[in-house]
């Protein structure tokens, strides 16, 4: 009782550490915010993103307008931070269903030589501003070959021959919906909707109400008048019409020249519902492509699972059923005459070379696999949106901290059947569990986060995040796990079916090496993913939104099934030769999917990301592949392994020798 109430404890003090921090925005399925006709709306803006480098920066390391109270940072959850999302007020400012134009910002001062030189960089790193309305990145839409493309952000400015001209016009449009009292329950799908959404503004409920439904933006190089600006404030009207025309430009960045910005506004009414306003942004093209990956992801299991089926009616099977139906004095000379598996009966579950390290990756392999497969559920079923952002990594933060218990547990407990129910050392094991993958992890991000450091970029963790996630690991991770290696030590240990000879069994000489299988194994499950690998890389590098998160669930189940079956077959090949040595193989036989995954990320850097510029961005990617790399290793050869341990336990249990 104890152990179960320190449990509650710590699982109470997970909830309070990671959501505390998570308060920035709503969950999908919350509440709209109603504005009455009149009430201010703030824009923020968040840092500023390029697939040309990988490194975000914040808005205000470029000399852009400043609002009057000053820059303040908007609350941010653990996620965010992770991601380098940096989200600051902006000095616009908009007001509900009231339209402007040509409303003056700012004029900066003189461009010193440094922020004339860093504006060139960043529009030669293609730098994209990103602006946000009531939770909505701003859009942007332009048209090439006849095709509507769209771009969340716009960019810094525009390089023309040889001059450098940046955008200081913004024409926004803001998509509202009217929020009425008789149609809430059709916006809402409920009937009582109508007392719980909050309204905003002093003209009450009854004053008709808009709800933001869209946030488009149109970028644009305008020279204004020196003269005229002189006298103008912020938000005073510009005396002259401003065109804003997105193909031509006009401002060019001069050193010791000023740059003045302004921009405009219009509301626009459409019908789109509230819940349906990120559509937009979710829209993915290639579904078609999906359902070819997991079809293909089909044949490959349908494939393995006729040869496992083979296996055990036909090979397993026949030999067990002959020998099961033989005498006592049949059974002894035929004892004499085995060949294949039956003959390393008294060496196969002979402990492996490294158990410790064995137990320890696949302890941290059922943690990984089990974060995996609990956040994307919760991402399909719409619980982690982009709506919300840093939810997705903040929560995946949590569930890898809460299935340390599940780690330590099965650790252990594979442990001490290595070991024949010795639990001597347990608490070893489930140290190392708790410190072998974040330790590496913590490796190669800080070693990351001093690139980041050096080069000012918002990318980089703070301090002070290091410490909450230092807390996290050793007062949170570290303890569950080792409540997990205590229930694993109380647990019953796995029996082995026959008995353990004290001299290992030679084994023969084989004729190709047996490692060389092992690694090409990891060709078919790498066949089933690398389809959606590439969405997935998209996502990460191009700033594209992934949310796909049901097809990828499919494809994750079906990369577990495949695993489970090539580690099956290859170890039965190992076991035909004579080679008892099946724990390392059957865990690399599958794990080996990573080097091919590792191989599709080095290609993907050379063919797809071709504009990725500078050591330090190439270094970044590297970092965070490998990192990738080696959680995908470590799950898939888990899987591998205990699918492996299950075959070989009930395939000797059925065997009877004297």
């Amino acid at each position: 009782m104890d152990s179960f109430h320190k449990l509650k404890i710590w699982a109470l003090l997970v909830f309070l550490a990671i959501f505390q921090l998570g308060h920035g925005f709503y969950l999908p399925g919350s509440y709209p915010h109603k504005y009455a006709v009149g009430d201010y709306l703030n824009v923020k803006v968040n840092s500023l993103t390029s697939i040309d480098t990988e490194m975000p920066f914040s808005y205000y390391s470029l000399p852009f307008c400043q609002p009057k109270e000053g820059i303040k940072d908007s609350a941010e959850n653990l996620g965010e931070l992770l991601m380098g999302d940096r989200i600051e007020n902006s000095p616009y400012r908009f007001k509900m269903y009231t339209n402007e134009t040509e409303v003056f910002l700012c004029q900066t001062k003189p461009l010193s030589g440094e922020e004339f030189k860093l504006l060139k960089k960043r529009i030669d790193e293609m730098y994209q501003v990103n602006v946000i309305l009531d939770n909505l990145p701003a859009i942007r839409y332009t048209k090439k070959d006849g095709f509507m493309m769209r771009w969340t952000g716009y960019p810094v400015g525009v390089k023309v021959q040889n001059g450098y001209y940046i955008f200081n016009h913004l024409k926004f449009t803001v998509l509202v919906h009217k929020y009425e009292e008789t149609n809430v329950a059709r916006v809402m799908g409920t009937g009582d909707a109508a007392e719980v959404i909050p309204t905003v503004g002093s003209a009450g409920s009854d004053a008709p109400g808009y709800m933001v439904v869209g946030f488009e933006v149109v970028p644009c190089s305008f020279q204004h008048n020196a003269d005229s600006v002189k006298k103008l404030n912020m938000y005073d009207k510009y005396p002259a019409r401003i065109n804003c025309d997105p193909g031509t430009v006009a401002m060019a960045i001069k050193e010791n020249e000023p740059l003045t910005f302004s921009y405009e506004v219009s509301f626009v009414e459409r019908d789109i519902k509230w819940p349906s306003r990120w559509d937009a942004y979710l829209k993915m093209e290639g579904a078609k492509v999906h359902w070819f990956s997991i079809l293909n992801s089909l044949m490959v299991i349908t494939f393995l699972a006729g040869i496992v089926l083979v296996i055990f009616l036909r090979t397993v099977r026949r030999d067990l059923t002959r020998y099961e139906e033989l005498d006592k004095e049949a059974q002894a000379q035929m004892n004499e005459e085995l060949s294949g598996w039956k003959l390393v009966v008294g060496d196969v579950f002979r402990a492996p070379t490294n158990p410790a390290l064995l137990c320890v990756m696949v302890g941290d392999g059922v943690q990984i696999l089990g974060m995996a497969l609990v956040t994307i559920l919760f991402a399909a079923l719409g619980f982690m949106s982009p709506a919300s952002r840093g939810t997705l990594v903040t929560g995946m933060l949590f569930f890898y901290m809460i299935l340390g218990i599940a780690a330590g547990y099965v650790a252990v407990r594979l442990w001490r059947t290595i070991f024949c129910g010795n639990h001597k050392g347990w608490v070893g094991v489930s140290w190392k569990v708790a410190c072998f993958f974040p330790g590496i992890a913590f490796v190669i991000l800080t070693t990351l986060n001093f690139l980041l450091w050096g080069s000012h970029s918002t990318g980089a963790i703070p301090f002070s995040l290091f410490v909450v996630l230092i807390l996290l690991w050793f007062c949170i991770s570290v303890p569950l796990t080792l409540v997990g290696g205590y229930f694993g030590a109380k647990a019953p240990h796995i029996e082995y079916p026959v008995r353990t000879n004290q001299i290992p069994r030679e084994i023969p000489p084989q004729k190709y090496p047996s490692w060389l299988l092992v690694l090409g194994a990891g060709t078919l499950p790498f066949g089933t993913l690398f389809i959606e690998l590439f969405f997935i890389m998209s996502s990460l590098w191009m700033g594209r939104v992934y949310y796909v998160f049901g097809f990828l669930l499919i494809v994750l189940l079906l990369l577990v099934v495949v695993c489970a079956e090539v580690s099956l077959v290859l170890t039965y090949m190992h076991l035909c030769v004579e080679d008892w040595r099946w724990w390392w193989k059957s865990f690399f036989a599958s794990g080996s999917v990573a080097i091919y995954i590792f191989l599709y990320s080095v290609n993907y850097l050379i063919f797809d990301l071709k504009s990725l510029s500078g050591p330090v961005s190439a270094t970044l990617y590297l970092g965070y592949s490998l990192f990738m790399v080696l959680a995908i290793m470590l799950a898939t050869g888990t899987v591998g392994f205990l699918s492996s341990f299950w075959f070989v336990h009930y395939l000797f249990s059925s065997v009877k020798l004297d």
